[in-house]
């Protein structure tokens, strides 16, 4: 070949992976990452598993040479076809079920969403679960454009220094790093929008991530708007004045951004109220298209409003003077034609209390007529806490229901596991994963197999926090750290993995810090503890709490017990769920409203061993893992958590290590398996976001829409 056709076959194939990466389906379908890992693994470490930033880097050398390997070659070919098949293909779960949400699709607006690792527009459970969501839409073909802000700053990095402080670093984005392009308008050039904030307007610029079949459109604050409000640039961390300023341009700068395109969506839905001033914005619309009153339209825009509500935490529902809502919303406040007090009382409980801080959570559950919490629990702890709204109602008859939250299985599954359960469940499996019976066969399922799959995730998990930990320390340049410990393969392995706040109680298990050492060091039965999870910047407690932690795994009588992992993103979570034996969740019931991560251990053949709350308190039936906590709730929190804690070392100590430990002649744990097998078959089939999409689509999105489906006519 000469050097001309080289140079257009390296550009050629260049151009190939990056239309790749342009859609993050690749993301959650592990060959276009096997194609990239081949190329260069150490790369692809470093860049985070980007594949824009891995494009960028790799030098036309080495594209040169596996450009000529007929193995990356087909494995790219292969993929290309699969991508275009997916996204052309007509025949999907919506096509059957939804036909009618082609000419009325779903407006979804969160304010975070967890689609890869390299887009950090993310913190925690609620964003996982918005990008879950919208892959899961994909999948199934439901017709449904997603809202959020680009934070050119994103969540911060966690780095934890000698003594155990977490210190928060911020980076810029490079939008020419990941998988974003600019929006434009019917001419071809960027999309703007203004949204008048207080007098000001300010100016937003739209970004796209395809994900899958579903646009993801980031607003991103330009110019003067951001020297007035640089922390927008951050998720999380601001003022009350940098929230308000965020919510609306997520809320009123979103709706606007459809109907610019010229989506006029047939629903709106809420992930949870910081997107709220969307209804505002649509009721402004509707009054000045039709010439309606503000009451008029409202009850019009709420009847198309679902609104899903995340967390039984006060301090999790935005609050804001009144003082700062009316002097950020005038603009729309007059657009509405509303007093200052009939504003107000939009987002009170008690609308004659002049002193309520106005509550978003109340904006959306009065303007909306679906509204939902996360799992059956949450559901009676929602009603209850907002009942006031309804105050001649009884709480079971509050206008608040239930959709438990999934996970989805693709972008957390290990797929080593995957090819596993296809030999047993069929290749097709994920297709039919909600249905019950599919699920049957697992008991085929070989258990020295599954035994080395798990043993060999392990591994790999333990090479990844060395390779984690061995960056730490060469950051900190400290020689007086203790030796990075040696992990054993054939020692229980227990992940705890999430937010540091206090009432998610990573410290409980080492509350009786002496008996805590007795089970964990016992010579004949030892037990391995892995932790991670950032708190908030503002949380100084949850950082105490974190910083305890990191000295309890210094200390020399658990040298090689507890380890401590910085920096919990999706990378890590992903590690962790594939490679630990048992998940542990602490939550002081009834805190945790869902807490999706015990899902996502299910599918990669981790127990759960977890406090009867969220997901958890529906999903446990006694063999399908283990739990503590006797479902009740005390007044004393401290008396609560010292009973869940004697609950804990007890299952501990008589449930769980006996079993994990019963192993045969090959060194397999057969009945802790069995448990495996059992979670698997009971659990699966329901918690996952196929199932959870579903049943948005049947029993919120169809009616809010006013779509008639064969069903409804019978």
């Amino acid at each position: 070949m000469s050097h001309w056709g080289i140079e257009v076959g390296v550009k050629d194939f260049r151009s190939r992976l990056i239309c790749l990466a342009n859609n993050f389906w690749w993301s959650w379908n592990s060959e276009p990452t096997h194609i990239w890992r081949s190329i260069d693994k150490q790369l692809w470490r470093d860049v985070n598993h980007n594949p824009i930033a891995f494009l960028e880097e790799i030098d036309d050398a080495r594209l040169e040479e596996v450009s000529m390997d007929t193995h990356i070659l087909a494995h790219t070919t292969h993929a290309e076809r699969c991508l275009q098949e997916y996204m052309e293909d007509p025949d999907h779960w919506s096509s059957w079920n939804a036909p009618g949400m082609r000419a009325k699709p779903a407006a979804y607006f969160s304010l975070e969403f967890c689609i890869h690792e390299s887009l950090r527009t993310y913190s925690g459970g609620l964003g996982v679960l918005a990008g879950d969501h919208v892959k899961s839409c994909s999948d199934l073909g439901v017709p449904l454009y997603a809202i959020g802000l680009l934070y050119r700053q994103g969540y911060f990095r966690q780095e934890i220094d000698e003594t155990g402080r977490q210190h928060e670093v911020y980076h810029d984005l490079d939008t020419d790093q990941v998988a974003l392009e600019l929006v434009c308008n019917s001419e071809g050039d960027p999309l703007y929008v203004t949204v008048p904030v207080a007098g000001d307007l300010i100016e937003l610029r739209v970004w796209k991530a395809q994900v899958g079949r579903c646009p993801l459109f980031l607003l991103d604050l330009l110019g003067d708007a951001l020297e007035k409000f640089p922390r927008t640039l951050r998720l999380y961390g601001g003022d009350k004045r940098t929230r308000i300023v965020q919510e609306l341009v997520l809320g009123t700068g979103g709706y606007r951004v459809l109907r610019e395109l010229g989506i006029r969506p047939g629903m709106l839905h809420l992930n949870e109220g910081h997107s709220a001033f969307a209804t505002l914005e649509a009721i402004a619309e509707r009054m000045e298209e039709q010439g309606v009153d503000f009451h008029q339209a409202a009850v019009e825009v709420a009847e198309s409003v679902v609104f899903t509500t995340h967390t039984p935490v006060a301090a999790g529902h935005d609050r804001f003077e009144p003082g700062l809502v009316l002097k950020y919303l005038r603009p729309l406040r007059e657009r509405l034609g509303l007093s200052e007090d009939e504003f107000l009382a939009l987002g009170r409980m008690n609308r004659n209390d002049h002193n309520e801080e106005f509550c978003m959570t109340i904006l959306a559950l009065t303007l909306s007529r679906r509204s939902n919490a996360v799992s059956s629990l949450h559901g009676e702890v929602s009603r209850n806490m907002w009942r006031g709204l309804w105050p001649e109602w009884r709480s079971v008859d509050v206008p608040i229901g239930h959709i438990t939250n999934g996970v989805h299985v693709d972008t957390w599954l290990a797929p080593e596991l995957n090819a596993l359960y296809a030999s047993f469940l069929g290749t097709d499996w994920e297709r039919s994963m909600c249905r019950a019976e599919r699920w049957r066969g697992i008991d085929k399922l070989d258990s020295l197999s599954l035994w080395s799959v798990k043993v060999a995730l392990k591994g790999k998990m333990f090479d990844f926090i060395k390779r984690r930990e061995e960056r730490r320390r060469e950051r900190l340049g400290a020689s007086d750290l203790p030796s990075i410990p040696d992990f054993h393969l054939d020692v229980l392995t227990i992940g705890f993995a999430r937010r540091f706040a206090s009432y998610k109680r990573a410290l409980l298990f080492f509350d009786d810090y002496e008996r805590a050492k007795r089970i964990i060091t016992n010579p004949e039965f030892p037990v391995q503890m892995i932790f991670a999870g950032k708190s908030h910047p503002a949380d100084e407690p949850g950082k105490a709490l974190l910083q305890r932690l990191v000295e309890i795994s210094n200390d020399p009588d658990l040298k090689g017990h507890v380890f401590v992992l910085e920096n919990h993103d999706m990378n890590v979570s992903r590690h962790l769920l594939q490679g630990c034996d048992l998940w542990l969740n602490a939550p002081r019931r009834p805190l945790e409203a869902c807490g999706t991560s015990g899902m996502k251990a299910v599918f990669n053949a981790t127990l759960n061993c977890s406090v009867l709350d969220g997901w958890w308190d529906e999903g446990y039936d006694t063999q399908n893992g283990f739990a503590f906590g006797d479902g009740l709730v005390h007044v004393d929190t401290k008396e609560q958590d010292r009973r869940d804690l004697l609950q804990l070392y007890d299952v501990l100590e008589n449930e769980v290590v006996p079993l994990f430990y019963l192993k045969d002649e090959q060194g397999v744990p057969i009945e802790w398996l069995t448990r495996v097998k059992n979670a698997l078959k009971t659990l699966a089939w329901r918690y996952n976001s196929d199932r959870m999409v579903m049943e948005y689509v049947q029993h919120s999105y169809l009616d809010a829409a006013k779509i008639r489906t064969a069903e409804s006519l019978s």
